[in-house]
């Protein structure tokens, strides 16, 4: 018997092209205006518009932009006994966890919760042996890029990273949830935990929250930043661009200088600022 068929994903996407590629693409601001034209031309909607946005942006973003630096790191000692590593477990919600070597210098491998659930449902005649649990641990420079690490991610099969240093130390780890939510925006669950506004990165870089209130900023930089009628950084910085300032973008303003590390078509998200010597405004 004969069945309709649905129009194919191909052909569809064969019309969206000749739709709207009817001139050479040369720059990636030329794909964009091609796609803010074929939301304007209600060929796709503007959340369709968002994730291609985002996927273009992730052969922008280094590992070092969305990576959670060293001293924020939870990992498991290698002197941690079942009771500890369960007591981590719960308190941090995470699923996956770097172990350290004994010098705590090295990342040995990655523990699943899992395992550790596994063994404590069964009946312990021992202690929980988690180096025979032990997942490799994939390690990525600081200047990867997070498109290559979306396919590393895919290859190996695994979810987290280790971010190396220039010099070969540990800077940080990245999660395949970090890279998709530079796609799709922030991804919450209900074992999200309030983190600080401000993280220090070390070497004069910070990490802040888009929404930190300019009052903690001041205390916290010890500085009083000149402005009116804004009450976050975010509003801060637009201030100071006089626009909505893409990814990756950059500012001098008041003695900082602010990068723009995630942000989509409505508001900024996350800021990497650095302090000048000298205050110029851009």
């Amino acid at each position: 018997m004969n069945e309709e068929q649905p129009p194919s994903s191909t052909s569809l996407f064969s019309r969206i092209i000749k739709k709207l590629f009817h001139k050479p693409l040369s720059t990636d601001s030329d794909f964009i205006s091609a796609i803010q034209e074929a939301e304007h031309s209600h060929i796709i909607d503007a959340h369709s518009r968002t994730l291609i946005e985002g996927v273009m942006q992730l052969e922008h973003l280094e590992a070092r932009d969305v990576m959670v630096p060293k001293t924020n790191m939870v990992c498991i000692e290698p002197d941690f006994d079942t009771k500890k590593i369960h007591q981590l477990m719960v308190s941090s919600s995470h699923s996956r966890f770097p172990v350290f070597n004994q010098a705590k210098d090295k990342i040995q491998g990655v523990l699943l919760a899992k395992d550790l659930l596994s063994y404590l449902s069964g009946e312990q005649s021992s202690e929980f042996n988690y180096r025979e649990y032990l997942r490799p641990a994939i390690f990525v420079p600081e200047s990867q890029s997070l498109g290559v690490m979306m396919r590393r991610f895919q290859s190996k099969k695994t979810h987290m990273a280790i971010v190396m240093d220039e010099y070969g130390e540990i800077a940080g780890l990245v999660t395949l949830e970090d890279v998709l939510e530079q796609i799709v925006g922030e991804i919450e669950d209900e074992h999200d935990l309030e983190e600080e506004n401000i993280i220090d990165f070390g070497e004069g870089r910070y990490l802040l929250k888009s929404g930190t209130p300019i009052e903690e900023f001041n205390e916290f930089f010890d500085v009083i930043l000149d402005i009116e009628n804004v009450d976050t950084i975010a509003g801060f910085v637009v201030n100071g661009f006089t626009y909505l300032p893409d990814q990756m973008s950059e500012i001098d303003l008041q003695g900082f200088r602010f990068k723009v590390l995630k942000s989509d078509s409505r508001r900024l998200h996350l800021l990497e600022v650095r302090k000048i010597l000298e205050t110029s405004e851009g």
